[in-house]
């Protein structure tokens, strides 16, 4: 006489194994939940991935006051170059001043000043203005009518590589992860407090667990995930900005290049990547199929001449120059201004303002994504179960694999 086996428990089911979605795993772990994670295709398979591969404290957001954001990505950074030393490096920025740059000298300083008050004025945060006789040795730098050069510490990463590493530490500490294994649906319980029966794809079955708590974190396809939800839930409306990066043959040795464009004045960086030289990123509204994302024409253009009008060595780019591009969708509020001078807050989006059992991620950034997962489990931490806490994520190491 068979006996019909009850489904699973999880404390916490995630959908999307990308940097939140790892973050937030790593955090319930370590916190004493037990987790589940259902990616569709691999890690960091979509925007964690295909990032400007950068943990920085994101000095343009100071033009729009966001100082809260800017500080906590500083302390962010701070923590990941003591956890993640071998794929957190430090590395120098360059801001050359030019007559034509929006910023005076004055307003860089200031800016500058800023960035190092917000990071606790500590060694990290320290910067310098360039002196003239050091300029030739800056990477081909066009010297024309160069004015200033000024010199920040900021931090990059390989951001597929940081993603998998918050991973396996949310395993170590129990999570658990399948992949690929996509979701299907979400049903909210007749008892509304006890949460949802979720309905995955894995390895060619369809399966079913129990989640007190589901946490959407799908990036550009998280309103697909919503779709699935019944209960329906409200979606938020949201762009989805494409970035696109290119690299090409040649190197940078300095550091990176933190440079105006100068068709239209954005932030745009030059880079060095695996003995490469990479350039971006765009910002370009899209629509469609976010799988289908890739860059287009124009922005490889766009990026070809930003580097060309800075670095006289490169104004001769053509199609076999370039070795790869690859573009990302960042998930921004919907807006009627630019998507560069779009605030960068993370919105936590829920199912139920009384009874909520399932927070949607919406925004992000890849360096704030401790910070982003501690956060959201602590606004919801009434609507989970009492555990004891097994780690704390300020102090867990990051290691390759």
């Amino acid at each position: 006489m068979s006996t019909l086996l009850s489904p699973k428990q999880f404390d916490i089911v995630i959908v999307g194994g990308g940097i939140h979605g790892a973050g937030v795993a790593q955090a319930a772990a370590a916190a004493g939940y037990s987790v589940l994670v259902l990616e569709q295709t691999a890690l960091a398979a979509g925007t964690s991935s295909r990032s400007s591969k950068l943990i920085h404290g994101g000095l343009r957001y100071l033009e729009s006051a966001q100082f809260n954001l800017v500080r906590e990505c500083l302390h962010e950074r701070a923590l990941l170059l003591k956890n993640a030393p071998d794929l957190v490096k430090l590395k120098p920025f360059y801001l050359p001043i030019y007559p034509e740059t929006t910023r005076r000298p004055w307003q860089v300083r200031s800016g500058l000043a800023l960035y190092a008050a917000l990071g606790g004025l500590s060694s990290d945060a320290r910067f310098k203005q360039m002196p003239k006789r050091d300029w030739s040795a800056l990477d081909g730098l066009e010297l024309r009518g160069l004015e200033k050069v000024f010199c920040y510490y900021d931090g990059q990463t390989d951001d597929a590589a940081l993603t998998a590493a918050v991973m396996r530490s949310a395993q170590s500490l129990g999570a658990e992860l399948l992949m690929p294994a996509e979701f299907v649906s979400g049903l909210r319980k007749p008892n509304h407090d006890d949460g949802y029966i979720v309905r995955y794809r894995h390895n060619g079955e369809e399966q079913l667990c129990e989640a007190r708590f589901i946490i959407n974190a799908a990036g550009p396809w998280s309103n697909q995930v919503l779709s699935r939800i019944s209960p329906t839930v409200n979606k938020l409306a949201m762009d989805l900005v494409q970035g696109t990066h290119i690299i090409i043959d040649g190197q940078i040795t300095q550091g990176i290049y933190y440079v105006e464009a100068p068709q239209d004045k954005r932030a745009v960086f030059v880079m060095p990547w695996q003995d490469k030289l990479m350039i971006g990123t765009t910002e370009t509204i899209y629509h469609g199929d976010p799988a289908k994302v890739a860059p287009l024409p124009s922005e490889i253009s766009y990026l070809c001449q930003t580097l060309a009008h800075y670095f006289p060595a490169h104004r001769n780019i053509d199609n076999k120059d370039i070795v790869s591009t690859f573009a990302g969708l960042r998930v921004l509020p919907k807006s009627m201004g630019s998507a560069f001078s779009r605030p960068r807050d993370t919105i936590f989006h829920v199912d139920n303002r009384d009874l909520p059992r399932l927070a949607t991620i919406y925004g992000g950034k890849l360096t704030a994504y401790r910070a982003t997962a501690e956060r959201l489990l602590h606004q919801f931490r009434d609507m989970l179960p009492k555990r004891k806490a097994v780690a704390d994520t300020r102090t867990l190491p990051l290691t390759p694999e």
